[in-house]
């Protein structure tokens, strides 16, 4: 199963620049260090996959071409990663008012129904985005367009369970802080681990750069990239030189093919 994945976004909640900030990275004008909110967008058997919505997401779209999309992943509801989910009217509208189906964990939907109450309480409005709702269950696996098989698995996020996914090769984990042992089961022979971390200072809620990389290290993935980055991290191309080979930190438009 080929497999193409293009990093929409690497940045942590804040983006970066950050505003108002005049730090080096902030004020670099390196394009690898210009960072929109995380966001992945996944073709894989002729489906069109986007995992998390952020605040960025309409400009992703429109920049990278993104003509449909089939289905949605939600890793968690913080509204860096949910707060776009209304910009899939659009798409709602151009692919026939066929409700967009949308996959979240129970808390996660408790809080988009809340958040984007006027989608939920409206439904009979005819300009409001419907989508169809689809409850993740922790290992449960599901299947997308009857071909494509997604495994959910659970990260924490401080105290906040995430879904992380695995797609064929591939897994996809944002804002962790720790893998319980059965869900580092999951991420045994992949081409491909997409991990966050988002400073190399200690974090409540996020791994370090270094934590990361052990992580990666320990699971021995062909190639690791590192998303949800913050402006403390550095510079992309001064910390990619202190990485091993096979880890970098993704950039903004990044596309791997596996």
């Amino acid at each position: 199963m080929s497999l193409k994945i293009t990093f929409l976004g690497t940045g942590g909640s804040q983006g970066i620049p950050v505003l108002g900030c005049d730090c080096r990275v902030c004020q670099s004008e390196d394009k690898y260090d210009k960072r929109l909110r995380t966001s992945a967008w996944i073709e894989v058997e002729g489906l069109s996959i986007i995992i998390d919505t952020g605040p960025d997401f309409r400009f992703q779209a429109l920049n990278h071409g993104i003509h449909k999309v089939d289905y949605v992943l939600i890793t968690h509801a913080h509204r860096d990663h949910v707060a776009g989910l209304d910009e899939l009217r659009s798409y709602y509208f151009l692919q026939g008012k066929k409700p967009i189906p949308v996959y979240a964990n129970q808390i996660a939907w408790e809080s988009i129904r809340k958040q984007f109450y006027f989608i939920f309480e409206n439904a009979n409005y005819p300009g409001v985005l419907k989508v169809k709702e689809n409850e993740i269950e922790r290992y449960k696996p599901f299947i997308l367009g009857n071909k494509v098989e997604v495994l959910p698995f659970v990260v924490y996020h401080y105290l906040l369970p995430v879904i992380g996914f695995r797609i064929g090769k591939m897994a996809y984990i944002t804002d962790v802080t720790r893998i319980p042992p059965e869900s580092m089961e999951y991420l045994k022979g992949l081409d491909l681990l997409v991990i966050s971390a988002l400073q190399k200072e200690p974090h409540i809620a996020h791994l370090t750069l270094e934590q990361a990389v052990e992580i990666a290290q320990q699971v021995n993935a062909k190639q690791t990239r590192i998303v949800h980055i913050g402006h403390k991290m550095g510079l992309h191309r001064e910390v990619n030189r202190e990485l091993p080979e096979n880890i970098r930190l993704a950039y903004d438009g990044e596309v791997i093919e596996l």
